[in-house]
C-alpha cells in the first residue's frame, strides 16, 4: 500500500490495547487486518479543537460546539438494565445537560464532579431543554508541557466498536500508535521529483501524518489533495500506458477509399442533412480508420441525436474496403430496431444485412453463418448471439457496440477478437457519461459526442403529477388519441408485490380499459416475462397504428423508434434514476408533433425523488441529466461497481472531485509524453508499481 512489505503488512494484533477480541473486530467491522489498512482508514473530518463556546451561543443543533465547563451534579435514571446517566454541566454563567444511553454506569464510576472538561458535540433540543447526548469529552487539563491535538480526526466507527472503546477516539490512538512507529525510509515516493515540485504535491511521508493529525485545516486539505490524486493518477496513468501501447503495437485496417456504397448512400440516399455535430464525428472516425492503428472511439448522443446513421456510414467505409460490419445491442428489441433501420436506409444499395439473436432456430442459424464465413454477408446486427465461438466471419472490419455500458468487459473482448488482427471499435450509447466518469471508466477510449438534435425536433414538455391528477391525465390522453396519437404507459413491475406499493402492470391494464373501453381503445402489454414472438406482435400491432395504448416495463427503454406516439406515462416515477427516465422520455418526441412525458408519483417522497422529478421538468439535456444523476446517486449505482477503477477508491470522489481527476490526467500525459513506455530510470519505480496494482485491481479493458 504505501511502501515497506514487512512494516504496513504487520498484523494489527501487534498493537498495544490490541487484544483477540478488538483485533476480531476490526477486522470483521472495518476489513482492517494490518497496519498498512489502518493507515488507509482515513477521517472523514476533523474536530478544530481552537475554538470554544459558552452555552447562551448554543441556537443551531446541525453545528458542533466546544465547550469548557464543569459537572456540578448527575444521576443514574430509569431501570437497572436501561439505566441513562444524566449530569447537570455549567460554563459559569449557564446550565445544560449532558445525557449518556450507552455503558452509563461505567462512564458516572468515571465522572469527575466539580472537575473541569472540554465537550464537543452536537447540541439537542426536546421540549425547549437543551441537552448534549455522548458527547466527546476529555479533561481540561491546563499543562503547557502535553501536546494537545487542535485539529482531532473522526473516524467512522460502527456501534459494534464503540462496545469495544474503538470509537473514533479509540480508532486515533492506534492510528497514533503505527504513526509514532512510522519511518521515512518506510514510504517509497512514486510520483517523480520534477512532479512534486512542478505541482507543489505533498510528499507520501508528509501526507500520511498530516492527512491523520494535521497541525491546519490548509495541512489536511494539502494531504487529503495528495491521496485522492494518487488514487486517480494510478488510474489515469494505466488508461494512458493502455492508449499509448495500442497505438504502438496494434494494427489496424485502413480503410483507403471512400467509394461507391458510402458515396452513392451519402448523395443520393441519406434521409435528411446531417447536423454540423454528425458531420464532426464523422470526421473523427473517417481519421481514425486513415490512420493505420485500430479505432477504439466512444461515441455519445443523447436520445434522437442521429448515432443510427453515424453507425450506418461507419460500416459503408468498411463494406467499400471489402471488410464486413457487426453491430452488437443488448436486447433482441434493440438489435431488432437496429436491422429494420440499416435494412430501410440501405434499401436503394446492394448491400446485405442480415439479424441474428436467440430466436433464431438451429437451421435459420446454420445457414446465415454459412453466408457469413463465405462473406456474403456485408453487416450482421445481432445480441450477445455476435460473441457465440461459432459466429465466424471471412473479414470483420468494424464492430460497433450499442448501449455498450449493457455489456460486460469479457463479452466486449470477445467481439474484439473476432479477427486476427483486431478490427475497429465503435461504442456507441444514448445515456451521456458525467465527464470525470467518461475520464476514469472510458479514459482510454477517444471519445465523440453528438451534442445537437436533428432540426425540426420540438423539446419534450415534461410534467410531475400526483394520483389526484389522474383523471385529469386520462383525459388528456383521450384528447390526443382523437388526433391520431399514440401512448406508452410504464411501470416498474409486472405483478403486485406485497413489500411494495408501486403501481404494477398488471393492477394498471385493468384501470386502463375501465377507462378506456375495448370498444373504443385498443390496449397492448409487452414486458420481459413475454415470448420474443408475442413481444414482437404487439409491438408491431403499436409501430402499425392499430394499438393506441401501450402498456410495457421498461423493455422499451431504449431502441423503440415510432415517430406517432407523443405521450410516455411513467407510473411511479421516483423509483427510476435519472438517467432511466431520461431514456424512457425519449421513446417520445421522434415526430414533428408536440410530445409530453408525464412523472406519476405518490404524494410521500423523499428530497432525492423531489429533486429527481424537479430536474426531469426542467431539462432535456441529457448531459446536464447524467452529472445530475452522478450527484445524487454517485458513480457506483449509475455505472455498476464492477467497473474498473470505482471500487478501488478510498478516498476520491468521483461525484466532488471533478479538478483532481483533470490534474491526475494531466501528469499521467505529461509523464507519458516525456516517456512513452516508462523506461527511464526515474519513472522504473512508477512502472513497477502500476503494474503491481494491474495485477491485484484486474484492470482488465478492450484497450
Amino acid at each position: 500500500m504505501l511502501g515497506h512489505p514487512t512494516f504496513f503488512s504487520t498484523p494489527i494484533d501487534y498493537l498495544k490495547g490490541v487484544g483477540p477480541q478488538k483485533a476480531d473486530i476490526l477486522k470483521k467491522e472495518l476489513q482492517i487486518f494490518t497496519y498498512g489498512q489502518l493507515l488507509r482508514h482515513f477521517p472523514f473530518r476533523y474536530i478544530d479543537k481552537s475554538k470554544f463556546h459558552n452555552i447562551a451561543q448554543v441556537i443551531d443543533e446541525t453545528n458542533y460546539y466546544q465547550i469548557k465547563g464543569k459537572v456540578t451534579a448527575m444521576q443514574l435514571v430509569g431501570k437497572s438494565k436501561a439505566k441513562r446517566l444524566v449530569c447537570d454541566f455549567t460554563d459559569g454563567k449557564n446550565y445544560t445537560e449532558l445525557v449518556f444511553f450507552q455503558n452509563a454506569q461505567r462512564i458516572a464510576q468515571n465522572m469527575k464532579i466539580g472537575m473541569e472538561y472540554i465537550i464537543y458535540s452536537k447540541p439537542n433540543f426536546f421540549n425547549g431543554i437543551l441537552s448534549f447526548v455522548h458527547p466527546d469529552m476529555e479533561l481540561s487539563i491546563e499543562d503547557n508541557t502535553k501536546p494537545t491535538l487542535i485539529f482531532t480526526p473522526v473516524y467512522y466507527t460502527t456501534d459494534k466498536l464503540r462496545q469495544r472503546y474503538l470509537d473514533s477516539k479509540g480508532i486515533a490512538k492506534l492510528t497514533k500508535q503505527v504513526i509514532n512507529l512510522l519511518k521515512q525510509e518506510y514510504i517509497e515516493e512514486f510520483l517523480p521529483s520534477y512532479i512534486l515540485e512542478q505541482k507543489t504535491i505533498m510528499p507520501r511521508f508528509e501526507a500520511i501524518k498530516a492527512i491523520h493529525f494535521p497541525e491546519n485545516m490548509e495541512q489536511a486539505e494539502r494531504a487529503k489533495h495528495r491521496w485522492k490524486l494518487e488514487e486517480l493518477f494510478w488510474i489515469q496513468l494505466h488508461l494512458g500506458l493502455s492508449r499509448t501501447k495500442r497505438n504502438k503495437v496494434l494494427q489496424g485496417f485502413i480503410f483507403e477509399k471512400i467509394d461507391n456504397y458510402f458515396t452513392d448512400f451519402y448523395n443520393n440516399y441519406i434521409p435528411f442533412t446531417l447536423t454540423n455535430a454528425q458531420k464532426k464525428v464523422m470526421k473523427e472516425i473517417r481519421r481514425d480508420v486513415l490512420s493505420g492503428k485500430q479505432m477504439n472511439r466512444l461515441l455519445q448522443g443523447d436520445v434522437g441525436s442521429g448515432k443510427t446513421i453515424v453507425a450506418v456510414m461507419t460500416c459503408l467505409m468498411a463494406i467499400d474496403n471489402g471488410f464486413q460490419a457487426a453491430v452488437m445491442a443488448p436486447t433482441e428489441i434493440l438489435a431488432q430496431q437496429h436491422f429494420e433501420s440499416f435494412t430501410s436506409l440501405l434499401s436503394s444499395l446492394n448491400v446485405k444485412v442480415k439479424l441474428l439473436t436467440g430466436s433464431h432456430n438451429l437451421s435459420q442459424k446454420k445457414q446465415l453463418l454459412m453466408l457469413l464465413l463465405d462473406g456474403e454477408i456485408d453487416i450482421l446486427i445481432g445480441t450477445h448471439a455476435l460473441i457465440e465461438k461459432n459466429v465466424v466471419f471471412k473479414n470483420l472490419g468494424i464492430a460497433i457496440i450499442d448501449e455498450q455500458h449493457r455489456f460486460g468487459v469479457a463479452q466486449r473482448m470477445q467481439l474484439w477478437g473476432k479477427n486476427n488482427t483486431p478490427p475497429h471499435i465503435l461504442v456507441m450509447t444514448a445515456t451521456p457519461i458525467p465527464r470525470t466518469l467518461a475520464m476514469t471508466l472510458w479514459g482510454d477510449l477517444d471519445n465523440s459526442i453528438i451534442d445537437e438534435l436533428p432540426p425540426g425536433r420540438k423539446p419534450i414538455i415534461t410534467f410531475h403529477y400526483y394520483e389526484n391528477k389522474r383523471i385529469a391525465l386520462f383525459q388528456f390522453l383521450k384528447k390526443e388519441i382523437q388526433v391520431g396519437r399514440q401512448v406508452y404507459i410504464v411501470y416498474p413491475m409486472i405483478d403486485e408485490s406485497e413489500k411494495s406499493d408501486m403501481k404494477d402492470l398488471n393492477e394498471g391494464y385493468e384501470a386502463i380499459i375501465r377507462d378506456f373501453p375495448k370498444d373504443l381503445y385498443t390496449v397492448s402489454v409487452v414486458h420481459g416475462r413475454m415470448k420474443q414472438r408475442d413481444k414482437d406482435f404487439e409491438m408491431k400491432r403499436f409501430k402499425e397504428g392499430i394499438t393506441q395504448i401501450l402498456l410495457s416495463t421498461t423493455v422499451i427503454e431504449v431502441g423503440v423508434n415510432i415517430p406517432n406516439a407523443s405521450i410516455m406515462v411513467i407510473e411511479n416515477a421516483e423509483r427510476f434514476g435519472l438517467s432511466q427516465l431520461h431514456q424512457l422520455r425519449g421513446r417520445v418526441g421522434r415526430g414533428a408533433e408536440q410530445s409530453y412525458c408525464i412523472l406519476m408519483t405518490k404524494y410521500e417522497l423523499g428530497a432525492d425523488a423531489r429533486d429527481r422529478m424537479q430536474i426531469m421538468c426542467q431539462s432535456n439535456d441529457g448531459f446536464v441529466i447524467a452529472e445530475a444523476d452522478l450527484r445524487l446517486r454517485g458513480p457506483g449505482n449509475m455505472q455498476g461497481k464492477e467497473q474498473s477503477g470505482v471500487n478501488f477508491l478510498k478516498i476520491a470522489d468521483l461525484k466532488t472531485d471533478g479538478q483532481i481527476i483533470i490534474e491526475a490526467r494531466q501528469i499521467a500525459q505529461y509523464i507519458l509524453g516525456k516517456d512513452a513506455d516508462l523506461s527511464m530510470p526515474e519513472h522504473q519505480q512508477l512502472k513497477l508499481k502500476l503494474e503491481k496494482k494491474i495485477k491485484n485491481n484486474n484492470w482488465a479493458r478492450i484497450s
